[in-house]
């Protein structure tokens, strides 16, 4: 059976490595440490962890003044909260000074599960792309997120990293390479393209298989960097496989989806579809349950990699 690890869980352990190593590591949260794992930071180093209480706004003012003081402030609670209830100060005190804040949030798209609606974010990939200077990373698995949240340390300027609730197959081996910036090829393929991130990437793959399986030959990538968007490695799938599936646990509107779209009606158009929410909320229920009412798995997949090979 393949191992599984939720990419929070791998994004806690990660910041105590970076805690390790690195001083100016600082993490704040807004009362949910628990949940986002941030706790694991707290524990090892209590005098460089702020728990600001259920204050979103205060939290991301306040590592805009950490970052300004030379800190590298990871900033953690739910997707839902971090990118809705703050984003006048992640617009107004992150990124228009563009300054060196992480935002890490946690419990993002319908695998939320039966917290419903209210707690099932599924536009923060869409509000943080949008911002000018903002860079959006969507981690498909414990590996990639280790990594990104490392990659995302170094890196100067602002960061949204998108992390999930439940277990996810672990997709990388230990000699995975991420790179902000770069798409991973999973699997190679001369007949259609499905372009996945985060909880998607799994069921992206499970999609190649039973399409392998019908004589199709479909390539895999991996885009966790939403922005700035592999350019390269899109245009290369265009015009090699002439058609592309998106799939993402979010609204099709204004996320990967479009991304992809954006750059291929410019540089090299091809028929796209786009797997993921259909412009509505989520409810309540399990993620297997909501992931199939809201046409989010690898049959899912399929079906749209059929309608984009037929448009060819």
């Amino acid at each position: 059976m393949t191992e599984k690890i939720a990419t929070r869980d791998a994004y806690g352990k990660a910041l105590a490595e970076l805690g390790r190593t690195n001083p100016d590591i600082v993490v704040l949260d807004a009362d949910l440490s628990k949940s986002t794992k941030t706790a694991v930071f707290g524990k090892e180093f209590p005098e460089r962890f702020f728990d600001m209480g259920i204050a979103e706004a205060n939290m991301i003012g306040t590592a805009a003044g950490l970052a300004a003081a030379g800190k590298i402030p990871f900033a953690s609670t739910f997707a839902v909260f971090a990118t809705g209830r703050a984003f006048d100060q992640v617009r107004n005190s992150v990124c228009y000074p563009q300054l060196n804040v992480k935002i890490a949030a946690t419990h993002a798209g319908l695998t939320v599960g039966e917290d419903g609606a209210s707690h099932q974010s599924v536009e923060d990939i869409a509000i943080m792309r949008a911002l000018p200077g903002m860079t959006v990373i969507v981690p498909a698995d414990g590996v990639e997120t280790r990594l990104a949240v490392r990659a995302a340390a170094e890196y100067k300027g602002p960061v949204y990293l998108r992390l999930g609730r439940p277990k996810v197959p672990v997709v990388f081996g230990d000699d995975y390479q991420f790179e902000i910036g770069k798409a991973a090829l999973l699997r190679d393929g001369k007949d259609v393209t499905i372009v996945a991130c985060g909880y998607m990437v799994g069921e992206a793959l499970a999609a190649a298989e039973t399409l392998a399986a019908e004589g199709v030959e479909a390539r895999v990538l991996n885009m966790a960097t939403i922005k700035p968007i592999d350019t390269e490695a899109l245009v290369k799938a265009a015009r090699e496989t002439g058609a592309l599936v998106t799939a993402e646990e979010h609204n099709i509107v204004g996320g990967l989806g479009s991304a992809v779209a954006e750059v291929l009606a410019e540089e090299y158009p091809v028929p796209i579809f786009r797997v993921g929410v259909k412009d509505t909320f989520g409810e309540s229920g399990s993620p297997a349950e909501l992931l199939k009412k809201y046409g989010l798995t690898a049959a899912d997949i399929v079906e749209a990699a059929k309608k984009a090979m037929a448009k060819k």
